[in-house]
């Protein structure tokens, strides 16, 4: 029983609309989902994915009333999307710095090339270099030429100060493998810890900062809320078994309508899901029409006039 990769993962935003204007725009995703959180119905929950909303290619975000996030330990620190070579990477530092963007520079890291920047609220994002390695979806509608468009999601980065209890769930539990380790970006003295999943790749991949002197981080604005980790729709029965049988605290089984969800902390307090590629973002609208209006799951269907009424426009 294996994972076969990053699923998603969902971060927080304060502003819904420079949220849509960005990942559309100057980033050239596809708004595949606009709906609710299904714990907050007053919040949005925002789906961006590539041409096929392919599971692995999903960056989510909660639209919260909050103040901006402080970054530190005990979190998801930093978010990878896969694009295919360096002259990706030279026409996105371009792009980046036309629409007002600050980015590193491009620079190797963990044997990749790769371009930091972060989005308008302080997002900490990457453009990685994964070889033009399989499968990828452009969206024929996006502003971004098809062979620069973003192919999926990975590596992502989360930062602890103790590798031990996070290395432990990761290997024994989730059934990840420890395949290396490279000096931390911003501290030669620390290092990152690479766990893998699935086919080989960055779409696998983990990646653990240890840095036991950074304070603890502060959610809100910029940050990230969980990661999401592929599991075969067969296998979701045996995952929510082993967490049981393991006595790993968790939420039980949760069903999204578009995925199955367990969800689960890890020691350091980051959260987990494991989460279903099916039944897929086309269940319940024309795979060429998605993101193109509110929709919401079939258990909240009777509620849209009061959840609509409690929704800022975007």
């Amino acid at each position: 029983m294996q994972l076969t990769g990053i699923h998603h993962l969902t971060a927080v935003s304060a502003d819904a609309p420079g949220n849509v204007k960005f990942y559309t725009g100057p980033l050239g995703m596809r708004l595949v989902k606009k709906t609710v959180n299904q714990d907050d119905v007053s919040a949005y929950h925002l789906f961006y994915a590539d041409g096929e909303a392919s599971p692995g290619s999903d960056l989510t975000f909660f639209d919260f009333p909050t103040g901006p996030a402080r970054h530190g330990n005990h979190e998801i620190s930093r978010t990878g999307f896969r694009v295919s070579g360096q002259a990706s990477l030279e026409w996105w530092k371009k792009r980046l710095s036309d629409a007002g963007v600050t980015t590193s520079g491009i620079a190797e890291r963990d044997g990749r090339l790769t371009l930091d920047f972060t989005d308008p609220e302080g997002q900490r994002l990457s453009f990685v270099d994964d070889g033009g390695k399989g499968a990828s979806h452009p969206w024929a509608k996006s502003p971004v030429p098809a062979e620069h468009q973003i192919r999926g999601l990975g590596p992502i980065v989360m930062t602890v100060p103790d590798l031990a209890p996070t290395d432990a769930v990761l290997t024994h539990v989730m059934n990840m493998t420890k395949l290396r380790d490279y000096a931390h970006p911003e501290s030669n003295a620390d290092r990152v810890h690479v766990y893998g999943m699935g086919e080989e790749g960055p779409q696998g991949e983990l990646h653990v900062a240890v840095r036991p002197d950074l304070p603890p981080a502060r959610q809100g604005a910029g940050s990230v809320h969980h990661v999401a980790f592929r599991s075969p729709d067969a296998d979701y029965d045996a995952w929510a078994a082993r967490l049981a049988e393991l006595r790993v605290p968790n939420s039980g089984k949760v069903d999204r309508f578009w995925f199955r969800s367990l969800y689960f902390r890890e020691p350091n307090g980051i959260l987990f899901e494991i989460a279903t590629d099916g039944p897929g973002f086309a269940v319940d609208e024309p795979a060429d029409k998605l993101g193109e209006k509110l929709v919401l799951p079939p258990f909240l269907e009777a509620r849209r006039t009061q959840i609509e009424a409690g929704l800022k426009p975007i």
